[in-house]
C-alpha cells in the first residue's frame, strides 16, 4: 500500500468527458481521461484490504461480487500510485487480455465492491484500466508476442465477441492453432457492432484484432458456420470447436401492431447506425434512422442507454424511454449490502445527454407499450400504460406518437442453428448446457463459452469465460 493515509486525504474524482453540446455532434468517444499525476492521488485512495473484494470474482444471489477476471487490483494501484505505469500494465495484463475493452464500456463491478465505497465513493478503478492502456498504446507496449511452441493441433472458435476473442488469445499462447469463424463483415461481435463508436471506437477493436491475427490466430468472415460454412468442416478438420456464438435473439414485445415497420431489436438499430458509419459502402436501412422522428426506447440498461444516445446523434425529434420496473432507490437497501452490486439510481452518459437537449431525463419508469398503430405499414404510434409489481394500471393509458420504437428488454438466448446441427443439450433457459463450472458440452471435443453458455451477460463476464474455457480445451486436447 502506497499511501496509508491516501483515502483519508483524496477525494474521489473523475475525467468529466467531452461537453455534451459538442460531442453529440459526431461519433467520436466522449471518454477523457484526467492528466496523469491525478491518477497518482486516486490510486493512493485505494486501501490495499485486509480482505479485498474488488477482484473476488463471485456471483451470489444473482448478483456480482469484484470483477471476474479476478484482476489484481491493489497491486495495480499501487504502482500507479508510484507513477510506475508501464509495469502497472504488465501487472494488470497478467489476467487481463483486453483492457482495452473494460476501461471503456465495463460498468465497473470491481467499483461496486470497492471497501472504500462502503462508505465513501470508491477508487476509480475502472477509469485508471484506461489510462494504462491509454499509456501502453502512446508507449509502445501493446505488442504482438511470439508463440514459442506449437503443439500441431488445431481449434475451432465459433464468434469473435469478447469470449470468442478471449478464448482464441489463450489457446493460442498456449500453442494451439486457432481459427475464429465470424459472420459479420468484421471482427469483434458485439465489441464492433453492439456497442456504439463514442463508447468503443471501433479502430481500438481493429488494433486488437491486428495483434491477434499478427501473434497467429486466422480469421474467417462472412462465415457463418451451419450455414455458408458446413459443420461438417469444423467436425472433420479441427481437433476441438468452442461456440462462443453469444445470446443474439432478442427479447421483443408482444402487442398489437409490434410488426410493423419501425419496430426493431435494439442491437439491429444500434448495428445499423455502426456500420452505417464505420462502411462507406453500406446504404443502411432508413426504417431505423432517428431522424426527425419521435423515438421510444423500451427497457433500460447499458443498451437502452446506448440507443438514446445514438438516437440524438442522429437528430431524433423526442426520445422516451419507458423501464417497466419501478425507479431503484438513491442508496443501497437494506437487502442490497456491501460488497454486493449495488442496486441503485444512476444516469448514464446517453440518459446525460438527453436531459442537455431535451431539457428532462428521457426514462419513465412502471410504464410499457400496450398497443402499436400504424400507417401504411409503418409505425406511427403508441399506446402505453402505467404498470405497478408488472401489472397493468387500469384507466392509465396514454396515446403517443412515435417513428421509431427500439426494444431493448434483454436476450432470450442463442440461435438454434449450431445447438441443433451438432444436436447439443440445452439448459433450462435455452442455453447450452455444460456441467457447472465447465465448458464442455454434451458432444465430445465441442466447448461453449460466453453468452452462448452462460445466457445474456457482460463484457466482463464473457473474457473471464472465454479464458477459462481455453485452459479446458487445452487440457483436453492433450490428454
Amino acid at each position: 500500500m502506497g499511501k496509508p493515509t491516501g483515502f483519508l486525504e483524496f477525494k474521489r474524482k473523475e475525467a468529466k468527458g467531452r461537453a455534451i453540446k459538442k460531442r453529440i455532434l459526431d461519433y467520436q468517444e466522449f471518454h477523457t481521461l484526467q492528466p496523469q499525476e491525478a491518477y497518482s492521488q486516486q490510486a493512493a485512495r485505494c486501501m490495499d484490504c485486509g480482505v479485498a473484494f474488488c477482484h473476488a470474482g463471485a456471483w451470489v444471489d444473482g448478483t456480482s461480487i469484484g470483477c471476474p477476471l479476478h484482476n489484481l487490483i491493489p497491486e495495480t494501484n499501487d504502482l500507479v500510485y508510484r507513477g510506475k505505469l508501464e509495469t502497472a500494465y504488465l501487472r494488470l495484463r497478467k489476467t487481463h487480455p483486453f483492457p482495452e475493452f473494460t476501461g471503456r464500456v465495463c460498468p465497473a463491478l470491481c467499483e461496486g465492491s470497492c471497501t472504500l465505497g462502503e462508505h465513501e465513493l470508491p477508487v476509480t478503478i475502472k477509469e485508471i484500466e484506461h489510462l494504462l492502456d491509454e499509456y501502453a498504446a502512446e508507449h509502445g507496449l501493446i505488442q504482438p508476442r511470439q508463440v514459442a511452441w506449437r503443439s500441431g493441433r488445431k481449434v475451432a472458435v465459433v464468434g469473435s465477441g469478447p469470449a470468442g476473442l478471449a478464448c482464441a488469445d489463450r489457446l493460442n499462447q498456449l500453442g494451439e492453432s486457432v481459427t475464429i469463424f465470424e459472420r459479420a463483415d468484421r471482427p469483434g461481435g458485439l465489441l464492433m457492432y453492439g456497442i456504439p463508436n463514442m463508447k468503443l471506437d471501433k479502430s481500438i477493436v481493429a488494433r486488437r484484432v491486428e495483434i491477434l491475427h499478427a501473434e497467429g490466430i486466422d480469421f474467417e468472415l462472412g462465415a457463418e458456420v451451419g450455414r455458408a460454412v458446413p459443420l461438417q468442416r469444423l467436425l472433420d478438420e479441427f481437433d476441438a470447436i468452442v461456440l462462443c456464438g453469444g445470446a443474439t435473439v432478442p427479447r421483443m414485445l408482444n402487442v398489437p401492431g409490434a410488426d410493423l415497420a419501425g419496430v426493431s431489436g435494439a442491437v439491429s438499430y444500434l448495428t445499423n447506425a455502426t456500420r452505417s458509419l464505420i462502411d462507406e459502402t453500406y446504404q443502411g436501412d432508413k426504417d431505423l434512422d432517428a431522424a426527425g422522428k419521435d423515438v421510444i426506447i423500451v427497457g433500460g440498461g447499458d443498451t437502452g442507454n446506448d440507443c438514446v444516445a445514438t438516437a440524438i446523434r442522429q437528430g431524433a425529434k423526442s426520445i422516451t424511454q419507458f423501464e417497466i420496473v419501478a425507479k431503484p432507490v438513491e442508496q443501497r437497501a437494506a437487502d442490497n449490502p456491501w460488497p454486493l452490486w449495488p442496486r441503485v439510481f444512476k444516469t448514464d452518459y446517453g440518459q446525460l445527454e438527453a436531459i442537455s437537449v431535451f431539457g428532462s431525463d428521457p426514462r419513465e419508469f412502471e410504464t410499457s407499450i400496450v398497443e402499436i398503430t400504424g400507417k401504411a405499414g409503418h409505425v406511427s404510434g403508441i399506446k402505453s400504460m402505467r404498470y405497478k409489481n408488472f401489472q397493468p394500471i387500469a384507466g392509465t393509458e396514454q396515446k403517443r406518437p412515435a417513428g421509431l420504437i427500439l426494444i431493448a428488454m434483454g436476450f432470450l438466448g442463442p440461435e438454434k442453428t449450431l445447438i441443433e446441427g451438432l444436436n447439443l443439450q440445452t439448459d433450462a433457459r435455452s442455453n447450452i448446457a455444460t456441467a457447472p463450472g465447465r465448458y464442455a458440452t454434451s458432444l465430445k471435443s465441442v466447448f461453449a463459452a460466453g453468452d452462448m453458455r452462460r445466457g445474456q451477460s457482460l463484457v466482463v463476464w464473457a473474457l473471464m469465460e472465454g479464458r477459462q474455457c481455453a485452459e479446458e480445451v487445452h487440457a483436453y486436447l492433450g490428454k
